[in-house]
This record gives structure tokens, sequence and C-alpha cells, in this order.
């Protein structure tokens, strides 16, 4: 230990040499402190950092992560899950078979004694299935005539209705080629390889797109009146994929209504999207997850709850027990009386109603552990009025899986061909799945429905002769 000094006995030279001798300590001491500040900042980074790497990985169990991006675990050698039983049943036999095949007995392949065929009853029945050879249906269409004897103009005979000149492949091929090549996302080159090796039928690509290109117009005239019929409705269920177009990251939203669902392709991801088309029409309730551009556009609005479980779940792998946990036995509570809704009334589902906003207030009240509890009660508390719209209308799904379900072709469709090379192929895209999805949800033949369209038969409700 240094020994004091009594700076009362130093003179005032001695005093300034002192302070001379000091000097040089007191600018390492600054860079000392300067070197300890920047130390502090590395190690609140790297401290940042490490609690990054040690915080559970985002996946699509316990986040809003696509199904695409993640990845399922190694199964182990041996471990494979047993199969589910079912009842030992074959194949329901054909009710009107082509044809019926009996194979009786002469004698007996035993003992070799006579065996009458009265005697001999049916001990096996099954059935064979073939295709048959397939082939194109050629009808050759000559329009006779000549030069009139009277007044000697060249005149010929009008074609019959449905087999105008123009494109040689009628309306029950194009339907099959835009069927083929949209809804399961067969390329011009293997779709002219399809059409000529199965059905025996030589087409260009060319030809192919000028196919599609031709049915755009009665697909957008049927896409019309799905948006009618959507507009309208009370309930409304909405989400958006991301698309690409002409080398350029569109969107596709979908807008599902309780008759009719609809598809379109535009380049913005804003709210502008559904006001130009719902305008003035608003419905009663709107589901969605909880994107800005999702909100406002109905009188109230339902929040996917799946989406909240997921947040919720990562909440709780990241260290939160006091409020996520609790939240999340919340939702699955209010997802079980969600599935209930039908059995029970409506002075049940208004207490139940009640009972999870005194929950929820109880729950509120808790201090999250961790940033993503403390965000995640942060959203509860401004859009807690609506989590539980779905109680007491039974109309009003709890969670948007519904409009997932309807964009997963379309995303399948997106990594399969990389897109649109232009935007009238986007526009027809999202045509061609407005009157898929609708005819799904109509319990209506899709094939059926695109030979009815592409007939240019568009009347306000496509779908109600073939439903």
């Amino acid at each position: 230990m240094a020994p004091e000094i009594d700076l009362s006995r130093l003179t005032v030279a001695e005093k300034d040499a002192l302070i001379l001798s000091l000097l040089p300590l007191v600018g390492r001491l600054e860079a000392a402190l300067a070197q300890i500040a920047a130390l502090e900042a590395r190690n609140a980074e790297l401290e940042a950092r490490l609690a990054d790497l040690e915080r559970p990985r985002k996946t699509p169990d316990n986040s809003s992560l696509p199904p695409s991006k993640g990845q399922k675990p190694e199964r182990p050698a041996g471990a494979k899950p047993p199969r589910r039983s079912r009842p030992g049943v074959g194949r329901t036999l054909h009710p009107d078979p082509d044809r019926v095949v009996d194979a009786t007995l002469a004698a007996c392949p035993h003992c070799a004694a006579a065996f009458p065929v009265e005697q001999q009853t049916a001990q096996q029945v099954y059935d064979r299935i073939e295709l048959p050879p397939i082939r194109p249906d050629v009808t050759r269409v000559r329009l006779f005539g000549g030069r009139c004897a009277c007044c000697g103009e060249r005149v010929s005979a009008t074609a019959p209705a449905g087999l105008e000149p123009g494109s040689p492949f009628g309306q029950s091929i194009a339907a099959l080629v835009v069927y083929l090549h949209y809804a399961h996302a067969i390329g011009m080159e293997r779709l002219a390889t399809v059409m000529d090796e199965i059905f025996g039928l030589s087409i260009s690509e060319g030809a192919i797109s000028n196919m599609l290109a031709r049915a755009q117009a009665p697909l957008l005239a049927a896409a019309a009146a799905i948006q009618a019929t959507v507009t309208a409705s009370p309930v409304v269920c909405s989400d958006e994929t991301s698309a690409r177009v002409s080398g350029k990251t569109w969107w596709e939203w979908v807008f599902i209504g309780s008759l009719a669902v609809l598809h379109v392709i535009r380049p913005s991801r804003g709210k502008a999207v559904v006001q130009a088309l719902f305008g003035a029409m608003q419905p009663l309730v709107w589901v969605s997850d909880m994107l800005g551009s999702q909100r406002g556009h109905a009188v109230q609005w339902q929040v996917c709850l799946a989406h909240l479980l997921r947040d919720a779940r990562y909440a709780v792998e990241c260290g939160d027990t006091e409020f996520s946990a609790a939240f999340k036995r919340l939702l699955l509570r209010a997802v079980a009386i969600g599935r209930r809704r039908q059995t029970l009334k409506d002075s049940t589902l208004k207490q139940y109603e009640a009972d999870l906003h005194r929950r929820l207030d109880r729950i509120m009240a808790a201090v999250p552990v961790g940033e993503p509890g403390r965000k995640l009660r942060k959203r509860i508390a401004a859009n807690r009025a609506h989590l539980f719209v779905f109680v007491t209308n039974r109309d009003v799904p709890y969670t948007n899986n519904i409009s997932e379900r309807h964009l997963r072709p379309s995303v399948i469709f997106r990594k399969v061909t990389n897109g649109f090379r232009c935007e009238w192929g986007a526009e027809t895209y999202a045509a061609f799945r407005s009157v898929v999805s609708t005819a799904k949800a109509n319990r209506a033949s899709v094939l059926d429905v695109l030979r009815f369209v592409l007939a240019n038969k568009s009347p306000t409700q496509p779908f109600a002769e073939l439903g």
C-alpha cells in the first residue's frame, strides 16, 4: 500500500511536478475506461447473440413459418409406426359391370367326379378393371356450296352449331388441357406428350397456349359471378400468399364465402386489394390472421386461433410459463367449445363466452417472461375483443385453416412452374382456381364444371345446375 502524502508540506513547484508526473497516468486511465466500455458493449452483443442461439428454433409447429420451410426429423431404423387397423373388406364391386364371366367346374379337381353346374354356387366374386384404348373422336365437317346459277355469287352452307370453323379441338379437349395444366401443374411440353401418348392426340405447345388464352374470357365471366356471391356473404375468410408474375413478386388472395371461393392475383398485399373488390359492401364477420391489411373490412373480426396457438407455443418454449402457458390453455379450451357449438344452446354459448373473457382477465394480469411472451401479451391486449367472436356465432370458424387449404394448390403450382410469364396467365389461373374451388365447395365435378364454363354458360350461379 502506497504511503500517504501530506500535500500541505509540498511547495508549489513540487505540486506542479507531481501533477505533471500524473498526466500520463490520466491518459492511460481514459484509454482503459474506453476499452472497458467497448468490451462491455461487445459483451452485451455476444450475450444477445447467445440468447438468440439458445432460443428455440421457429418451426411450422410453433410459428407462422410455412410447412415447406420446416424439416422433419430422421426416423430411427426399425421405428416404422404400425399401420392403422381397419376392417378386412375388399373393394366395392361395380354396380353395373360391362360383362360378367362365369367360371364353372366340369369335375371335382380332387376326385375327378362329375360336378353338375346346378349344384355350384359362387365361391369368389371380384372385378377386373381395364381401360379401353383411348382415341380421339373426330368429326369431319364438309360445307357444300358453289357458284349460284342465278346471281353468280360463290356461296357455301352454314356450319352446324358447335362445329363452326376455327380451332380443330373441341370444348372437351380444351377443358381437359386447362384442367391438367392448371390443376396438376403439367407444363406445356409435358402436356403435349401426355395428350399424344395417352389420348393419341397430336397437339402442339402453341395450340395448348391458344386454348389457355381462349379459356380466359369464360373463366373471367364465371369468376365475376363468384365475386358477386363472395362479396355478399355474411362471413368471409381470407388469406394471401406470394406469386411470381413476369419475374416479380405478386400476391394471390383468397376470399371464401358460404357458397363460393374467389381467387385474385394482384401486385399488392395492401388493403386496397380488398377495398377494390368489396367496395361499399361489408361482411358481418371477417376471419383472418393478424396481418394489418386483413383488418377493418367487416363489422367484426375473428382472429385465427391456430396462429395464436403457435405463437403461444413458441413463447412457452422460450421459457414463458407465466402468461403464454396459461393463454395457450385458454385457447385450447375455446377451440374445444367451438367444436361443440352445434350441440349447445345459445344461452350456454353466451355463458361460455363470458367465462372465457373472465379467464382472459386473470391471465392478462400475469407478467410474461422473455421477449416472445411480452410481444404476445402486447398483441393480445390490443386485439382481445377479436378472440372469441366465433363462440356465439356458429357460422364463424375459429381458425383460418380453410383459407390456407385453398391456397395450398397455388403454392404447389408456383413451386412446380416458377410462376407466370405474363399477367393474363396469372389472371386466367386465378379465375380457374375460383371456379375449381367453388366447384369443390359445392361438391360438383371439377371437369364437368370446366366443360360447363368453357361452353360460355355463365349464369349468376354457374354451379347450381351441377351441384
